[in-house]
């Protein structure tokens, strides 16, 4: 098993941040780890997509020298809403990810932007030399052996937000990796486990927004409880700690207590436990290798009571499949895969198809695809657009 850079130690003194994708959830949840720990970060950056204000409340509040948006319209209610004597530089468009993942001055970037448009920036930060915090787990599906190249050649190091690779990262820190027999990711099943074929069918959105257990943005709810996050993440975690298919499992753990599991050759098997909080894998990837405290209520594993693990159930969620399958078959076939799921979403979401159709056009996509070199930023981009463009006129005219 080779993890997908080196690991380096890391400067002292106080951690200078870029957050590409400040507003959403990781986001969110990464600027309560900043504030709780005043002095371990000077942020730099911050970056927002469309949510002008929200972006303007966190800028108001931190006041770093440099912004970004994605459109002019964002970045002219941003520019109202910032308080008088506060100018920071307003960068807009995905170019402007670009640029603030290769500050000079940064030697952290945080990549929480949502799907494939993450991917330019990250891999940017890594032909940077940064260190990225990343919980984009579409850049390695789509690019996971560009990342380990380039990583290695310029000296950045990927540690991951997921919480279950941040679960694996911890369970693996110490031990020879040639030990290792396989890897082990939780799934909490989502809010449909267990449900009928009929029942799926008539899934809406609100329903599928709605996670047991964790606060997730909008597009991760989805693919959580159609277990395309899941089988996004068996291909990360091949990736990330290079791994076959063979050597990565997957089991259902409602309670979402038990984070992810590593089992050595010796059959011993080790866990990472803890309340469901992306806090915790936040403030490891930022503060690593130490661990920061986080004002988080203790795990109590009595008032947790049982903890339960089941295969899943594939006929009903066959994303999952699909994402070995596509793993198995190339490095092309994850782009495309994750291409099609994206709009398949996006469209679900928008009301113009049924919950159920999200795996039919994936599992279409999947069969059409046929393999293609994706040795470039450029190549990988143009299988996603071309699917993409696929997918939405399949959907058109079903």
């Amino acid at each position: 098993m080779q993890y997908i850079s080196p690991l380096a130690p890391r400067a002292d003194g106080p951690r200078r941040l870029v957050i590409l994708g400040s507003t959403g959830s990781i986001g969110v949840s990464a600027l309560r780890v900043v504030a709780e720990h005043p002095g371990r970060f000077e942020v730099l950056a911050l970056a927002g997509a469309r949510n002008a204000a929200r972006l303007a409340e966190q800028a108001a509040a931190l006041r770093p020298p440099r912004l970004a948006v994605l459109t002019p319209e964002a970045a002219g209610e941003l520019r109202a809403l910032l308080p008088a004597g506060y100018a920071p530089r307003i960068l807009v468009g995905p170019e402007a990810y670009v640029e603030l993942a290769t500050l000079p001055e940064a030697d952290t970037v945080l990549a929480a932007q949502v799907g494939a448009a993450g991917l330019p920036p990250a891999l940017a930060a890594a032909r940077a030399g940064k260190v990225i915090a990343l919980a984009n787990k579409e850049a390695l599906v789509l690019a996971g052996h560009l990342f380990r190249r380039e990583c290695h050649r310029h000296g950045a190091m990927i540690l991951p937000v997921d919480s279950e690779h941040n679960a694996l990262f911890q369970a693996l820190a110490g031990h020879d990796p040639r030990h290792v027999r396989r890897l082990i990711l939780t799934a909490s099943g989502g809010p449909f486990r267990g449900c009928s074929r009929e029942a799926l069918a008539r899934v809406t959105r609100a329903q599928a927004l709605a996670h047991p257990n964790w606060s997730m943005g909008a597009k991760i709810s989805v693919d959580s409880a159609t277990l395309m996050n899941k089988g996004l993440e068996v291909i990360e975690a091949a990736h990330l700690f290079g791994l076959g298919p063979e050597a990565i499992d997957v089991v259902v753990h409602p309670q979402s207590i038990v984070h992810s599991l590593v089992e050595y050759h010796d059959r011993s098997v080790l866990a990472h436990l803890g309340p469901p909080d992306m806090r915790i894998a936040i403030a490891y990837a930022l503060c690593w290798p130490e661990r920061a405290p986080l004002a988080l209520e203790p795990l109590d594993l009595v008032r947790a009571g049982h903890l339960t693990f089941e295969a899943p159930a594939l006929d009903m969620f066959p994303c999952l499949a699909y994402a070995f399958e596509a793993l198995r078959a190339g490095p092309s076939h994850p782009v495309a895969v994750n291409a099609a799921n994206e709009v398949a979403v996006e469209l679900f979401l928008a009301g113009a198809i049924g919950f159920m159709d999200i795996p039919a056009l994936v599992a279409r996509a999947l069969g059409a695809h046929r393999p293609q070199d994706v040795d470039s930023l450029e190549a990988i981009m143009e299988l996603d657009a071309a699917t993409r463009a696929t997918v939405r006129a399949w959907a058109a005219n079903p």
